[in-house]
């Protein structure tokens, strides 16, 4: 079977290559993927800024969706031909989550998805919403549950809050689209006019151009008339965690998902302390929050943005495309 390997870092040098046909041991299942997505974690890994140590090769991906084609002994919880995804983290089946819990993620120093085959323990993937295309599916296991563990597990989002989300990529647009449905004010940010235009066609109820309006922060406190917003959705890192520090209301919460600006500098506390704010380390999610998350895609029919697909043998330019800042919500690769 062919998979793709990362050899050394550089997109470069991501490689298609002949593995063995893998066999499920007990308690695991054999999947034939079907198609893939990337996140902005597979861009840090390939270029050595996630895990400078990581050791070569590795197949590389967290999110992909299969058909599960051989069950291993003991396994009842699928059946052939279900169509499922793996869970970024095969072993955070539910609780809080543990050293052990976060070692299990998919493509990380472990092997991946990006892969003809995969083998991956039976309660480390979920069915996945019939309505959804593959490529839609493909994008739910990082960046759905990552925005759906902060809003509403750890958030308690409701209707009435105000949400900011910075950007339009994956996690960003998951969270906007699970703030709309929870009845919540969305205010976007992005550097791109026409990518804002299409999230106020999503249900974001503002946009903010932070290319022409660097200190965003002010323009968030005037649409809120001075209160600050309900949750961030912090996907910058260092370089925008002060001023959402400034726009935040107090007592609100700030989820600290990426780092997108980094993750030097240093940041003062005492914002922290004087708005009584609450700031969230979100490491994606759990089995159960996936499930949970799937149940209301299924309810509301959402449907994922899916910026472009990449076929299978191109899988390093969907690298290079998403490197380039270019898409809107998720980049995915098909069989």
């Amino acid at each position: 079977m062919k998979a793709y390997e990362i050899q050394a870092f550089g997109f470069e040098n991501i490689k298609l290559v002949d593995h063995p046909q893998p066999k499920p041991g007990p308690g695991e299942v054999l999947l034939k993927m079907r198609t893939w997505s990337l996140n902005f974690r597979d861009l840090m890994m390939a270029q050595g800024q996630y895990n400078p140590k990581l050791k070569m090769p590795v197949v590389p991906l967290s999110d992909g969706v299969g058909e599960v084609v051989e069950l291993g002994p003991g396994v009842s919880s699928v059946a052939q031909g279900d169509r499922v995804a793996g869970c970024f983290m095969p072993g955070w089946t539910s609780g809080e989550i543990t050293e052990a819990k976060a070692r299990s993620a998919l493509g990380g120093g472990g092997a991946g998805m990006l892969s003809e085959y995969v083998v991956i323990n039976a309660e480390g993937v979920v069915h996945v919403p019939e309505h959804l295309s593959d490529e839609q599916a493909a994008t739910l296991p990082c960046a759905a549950v990552t925005a759906w563990h902060a809003l509403v597990p750890e958030g308690h989002v409701k209707s009435g809050d105000t949400v900011l989300v910075q950007g339009t990529g994956g996690v960003s647009m998951f969270a906007l689209q699970f703030a709309v449905m929870h009845g919540a004010r969305v205010i976007a940010t992005s550097s791109k006019d026409e990518k804002l235009q299409k999230a106020l066609k999503l249900g974001a109820s503002e946009g903010i151009n932070y290319s022409e309006t660097p200190d965003w922060n002010k323009r968030v406190l005037e649409l809120t008339g001075g209160r600050g917003v309900d949750f961030i959705v912090e996907v910058g890192g260092a370089g925008t965690l002060p001023l959402s520090m400034k726009c935040i209301k107090p007592g609100g919460q700030i989820s600290l998902i990426g780092v997108l600006t980094g993750g030097g500098g240093q940041i003062n506390p005492l914002p922290i302390l004087m708005k009584n704010i609450r700031v969230q380390g979100i490491f994606v999610g759990s089995r159960e929050m996936f499930e949970a998350m799937n149940r209301a895609i299924a309810l509301h029919k959402l449907e994922p943005i899916v910026d472009r697909v990449f076929p299978f043998a191109e899988a390093a330019e969907a690298y290079g495309y998403m490197a380039s800042g270019a898409h809107f919500g998720k980049v995915a690769i098909k069989m």
